[in-house]
C-alpha cells in the first residue's frame, strides 16, 4: 500500500508549475486528487498556455494515484461550493488542501512604483493570487476539518523571514505573497482546534513551463539556462516543492509544522528527499549566501 492511498487531496490550481508537480508527488504516493484550474482541452484560460487540467490528471493516474480534473475558475463562489459538493459526494472526506491559485505571471511589472504600475493588473493579481485561497478555504475547509489530521497547504513565493528582509520587485507582487504566508499563519490557528495543520510552502527557483520557455531550455538540458543566468543553476523542478509537499501529508508528526512558513529546500533537509535529479537545491540559503552577496554562481554546497 501507498503511503497516501485512501487520502483525498484537492489541488486548486493545478494546471501547471508548482500546482502539477505536487499533483504528481501526491499521486505517486497514492492519494486520489483532484486536480482544478480553468484550462482544459476545449477551452484555454487568459493565460493562453497549452497545459491543461486533463494532462495534469493523467500524470497523477500514471504515477499511480487516481487523477480527476475539475474545471473550475476559483473567483466564482458557486463553482468551488459545487466542486467541494462533488468531493463531499464521491469521496465523502476531504484530507489535503493545496491553495497553489496564482497567475499573475503575465501582470506583474517589475521595478514599478505602484503610482506608475498598471492598477487593473495589480487589482487583478490579488484576486487571482489572495481572493481565490479564500474562497476556496471557505468552502473546502468544513469538509476537511470533519476528520482528523487534514492538511492545508499555501503555496507562495519566499519565506515568511526572506521576504520579511526584502522588497519583491513590486508592491503588487509583494503584497500578494506576503498575504498568502500569513493566510497560512491564520488558518493554523482556526485548524487547531480540529487537529488539523495550515502551513505555507515555497518552492526556490522552479523550472515550471513558462520559466523553461524563458530560458529557451527543457527539463532535460535545463542546464543550458546557465548562459543565460548562471545563477540558475540553483533552480529545481517542480516536482521537488511536490516532494515537500508529500512529505509533509505522510507525517504523522506534521502538526509541529502549524503555522510555519517553508521552503522546499529545507523540507528536503527535514524529510530527506531529493529532486529528480537526486539533488537537494537549497535555493534561499544560495540567494542570501551567494547571489545577494555578489559572488559568482556555484551551486557546491547548495544542491
Amino acid at each position: 500500500m501507498k503511503p497516501l492511498e485512501g487520502k483525498v487531496a484537492l489541488i486548486a490550481g493545478g494546471t501547471r508549475g508548482a500546482g502539477r508537480g505536487i499533483a504528481m508527488e501526491l499521486g505517486a504516493a497514492g492519494a486520489t486528487v483532484y486536480v482544478t484550474g480553468r484550462t482544459t482541452r476545449k477551452q484555454i484560460s487568459e493565460y493562453g498556455r497549452p497545459e491543461t487540467i486533463e494532462e495534469t490528471a493523467e500524470l497523477v493516474t500514471e504515477l499511480g494515484g487516481i487523477g480527476i480534473p475539475v474545471q473550475v475558475d476559483h473567483l466564482v463562489p458557486e463553482q468551488v461550493a459545487s466542486l467541494i459538493e462533488k468531493i463531499e459526494k464521491e469521496q465523502g472526506k476531504l484530507d489535503i488542501l493545496v491553495n497553489d491559485i496564482w497567475g499573475g505571471e503575465y501582470l506583474t511589472e517589475w521595478d514599478t512604483p505602484v503610482w506608475q504600475h498598471s492598477l487593473d493588473k495589480g487589482l487583478r493579481m490579488l484576486r487571482l493570487g489572495v481572493e481565490t485561497h479564500l474562497i476556496t478555504s471557505h468552502y473546502a475547509l468544513k469538509l476537511l476539518i470533519q476528520n482528523k489530521g487534514g492538511l492545508v497547504v499555501e503555496i507562495t513565493d519566499g519565506t515568511a523571514d526572506y521576504n520579511e528582509h526584502r522588497y519583491r520587485l513590486s508592491l503588487f507582487y509583494d503584497l500578494t505573497k506576503h498575504s498568502v504566508i500569513r493566510m497560512a499563519k491564520s488558518l493554523a490557528h482556526e485548524l487547531a482546534p480540529h487537529e488539523c495543520t495550515a502551513l505555507a510552502i515555497t518552492p526556490g527557483w522552479m523550472r515550471s513551463e513558462i520559466m523553461l520557455e524563458v530560458f529557451g531550455v527543457t527539463e532535460e538540458n535545463w542546464r543550458d539556462g546557465t548562459k543565460k543566468d548562471p545563477h540558475f543553476i540553483i533552480s529545481e523542478s517542480p516536482r521537488y516543492i511536490g516532494r515537500a509537499v508529500a512529505a509533509v501529508a505522510m507525517d504523522e508528526n506534521k502538526h509541529e509544522l502549524n503555522g510555519s512558513s517553508c521552503s522546499s529546500g529545507e523540507l528536503a533537509k527535514r524529510y530527506h528527499f531529493t529532486d529528480i535529479d537526486g539533488s537537494q537545491p537549497d535555493c534561499f540559503r544560495y540567494l542570501q549566501e551567494v547571489q545577494e552577496a555578489g559572488k559568482p554562481a556555484n551551486a557546491e554546497g547548495y544542491r
